[in-house]
């Protein structure tokens, strides 16, 4: 009996020992730092926050989802610090240099320069998050870093990057039609015509018309008169759009470590 005491007590060790590294692997990748804020732009809470959400979509999408914040005091192009980020610190969640995207903010910000903000899909990213889609999530959180509110601009960055990635290339994933509210109203609109049509069929035929009691033999147009009366002409001014915003665009291009990628610029 003191035997298969012995026995047990081994076994469980060597199972406690066996556990336990895949639980620290576990952990490190769970707490993995996806949030580089040096310009101090966040709160503990919110970096906190931000940087679980990023683990948690970042493993859904296998691509690193990266915040990077900078004051930017040599004053280098927002692309440039994007590229030199993924060549000196080589993100990706599957390896060195792996599938990565990266939001950087450079708030450096002078009588001729306004804070600026650049986004780059790398490998996986480059493809899934082409220059369309990276322009579309810098034009919803523009409005959100213009007002100081980062946080919130940054959630959307998370948010919207893990649901375009869901969507294969090439596919618009803002159409109407992948919305999932338009898709219930659209069922419960052909649900109400069809219950409607078969409500219909299911009652009596009118088979009384206005010809019924017509007797078409004495039936007709007695007279026929135009009148003009006058011509009017209006003019109209065609107005031009004078509104002027952050502008943006610009597009991918290569490291200098020779890494492509995606992009899209813009200030704020």
């Amino acid at each position: 009996m003191k035997r298969w005491g012995a026995v047990l007590v081994v076994l469980i060790f060597f199972a406690v020992y066996i556990a336990t590294p895949a639980q620290m692997t576990s952990a490190m990748q769970a707490t993995k730092q996806l949030i580089y804020d040096e310009a101090n732009l966040l709160s503990q809470e919110e970096y906190d926050e931000l940087n679980t959400l990023a683990n948690e979509y970042s493993a859904e999408r296998e691509t690193d989802m990266i915040i990077f914040t900078s004051n930017n005091t040599e004053n280098v192009d927002v692309e440039v610090m994007t590229q030199r980020f993924y060549d000196e610190r080589a993100p990706g969640y599957d390896k060195p240099h792996g599938n990565a995207v990266i939001l950087t903010l450079d708030m450096y910000e002078s009588e001729d320069k306004d804070r600026a903000l650049y986004l780059a899909g790398f490998k996986k990213a480059e493809e899934y998050l082409d220059n369309d889609r990276l322009d579309k999530i810098r034009n919803k959180i523009t409005s959100d870093l213009s007002d100081g509110d980062y946080k919130q601009a940054f959630e959307k960055y998370i948010v919207t990057a893990h649901k375009y990635m869901g969507f294969e290339p090439e596919m618009n994933p803002d159409n109407m039609l992948f919305n999932i509210w338009f898709q219930l109203g659209t069922a419960a609109a052909i649900g109400v015509i069809a219950v409607s049509l078969m409500a219909y069929r299911s009652g009596g035929r009118v088979t009384v018309s206005r010809r019924t009691y017509e007797d078409t033999s004495t039936s007709g147009i007695l007279e026929r008169e135009d009148r003009y009366i006058r011509t009017t002409t209006t003019k109209r001014k065609i107005e031009q759009s004078t509104s002027s915003g952050s502008g943006g665009g610009g597009g991918g291009g290569v490291t200098g470590g020779g890494h492509s990628h995606s992009g899209s610029r813009g200030s704020f």
